[in-house]
């Protein structure tokens, strides 16, 4: 059961933005959304993949995987993906697309992919702490779960970075790729559940951050391994934000992992799941603005 605390901070999280005049606290002493609870996506980092069931918004994080990255910022520049149906889908597990043939066996004509399992985590880079096991920190770069070595140990190593990955948690974008690690190229899938066994196998590039409804309604498959063998759902147009006319493009705002505001979500949710918590059960309210998207 939900602790009412919980629930009021999860209806805070994700009101509309209060204004100027009205930032502060209520006649209750009830804490009002203030604007620095809030980060933008940059448009270039967000991808918008509509599709016959609804939008689905992906956060990309070129911090940790910058050639997979490109590659889906390229692949939607030629609309490459518009079109393509969601081949591959399993219940409790991912929803797979960006094979032109629909078989699994298909590819864009560029070249296959530097595998980027993991990442060097400096300094500068904005991660937000939210669990510290014996040897490890899990946390957020951005929207995007990851667990990486401790910050003491920067100081032993020779670029002053630790080693990190992203975390297979729900809404997690992974590239597919046979069984030669270097083989990504266009098939890529979204995490319908937590997956940890994924960790540092596929190469993360991103976390929806608003759809995950959307992604869990894709028609799940009837065939072989999860195969759709009939009326696959489809992306119908796959596009970058920051290519998108100033009046088509929709603004994304995630809570910011900096603010007060973050920090309290984690401690109620962690009162809550006790010893089984984990950084999965962190949902990250968002806010969505600008047009809809377009009629299928």
């Amino acid at each position: 059961m939900i602790r009412p605390t919980v629930l009021a901070l999860a209806l805070l999280a994700c009101a509309p933005i209060a204004s100027a005049q009205d930032m502060g606290t209520t006649a209750t002493d009830a804490p009002v959304a203030v604007a620095t609870d809030w980060r933008t996506v940059p448009a270039e980092n967000l991808l918008v993949i509509d599709t016959n069931r609804g939008r689905i918004l992906v956060e990309m994080t070129p911090e940790i995987a910058p050639l997979h990255v490109e590659r889906m910022r390229l692949l939607a520049r030629r609309a490459f993906f518009d079109g393509i149906v969601f081949h591959r889908v399993i219940d409790g597990f991912m929803a797979q697309t960006g094979d032109p043939l629909g078989t699994g066996e298909g590819q864009s004509p560029y070249p296959d992919l530097k595998a980027e399992f993991t990442f060097r985590r400096g300094p500068d880079m904005p991660f937000a702490l939210v669990a510290a096991p014996a040897g490890a920190a899990l946390g957020f770069l951005n929207s995007l779960p990851v667990q990486t070595q401790p910050n003491a140990l920067m100081a032993t190593t020779a670029d002053g970075k630790v080693h990190g990955w992203g975390t297979y948690c729900p809404g997690v974008a992974g590239m597919a790729r046979d069984e030669a690690n270097d083989s990504a190229n266009s098939q890529f899938f979204l995490m319908r559940q937590p997956y940890p066994a994924l960790d540092k196998r596929y190469s993360i590039w991103g976390r929806v951050v608003s759809g995950l409804d959307i992604v869990r309604a894709i028609k799940v498959g009837d065939g072989d391994n999860g195969m759709v063998t009939t009326d696959p759902d489809r992306m119908t147009r796959v596009r970058v934000a920051s290519d998108l006319p100033v009046d088509q493009r929709p603004v994304v705002q995630v809570m910011a992992t900096s603010s007060p505001a973050f920090l309290t979500l984690v401690e109620s949710v962690r009162m809550v799941r006790g010893a089984d918590f984990s950084i999965c059960d962190v949902d990250l309210p968002v806010q969505v603005s600008g047009p809809a998207a377009p009629a299928v």
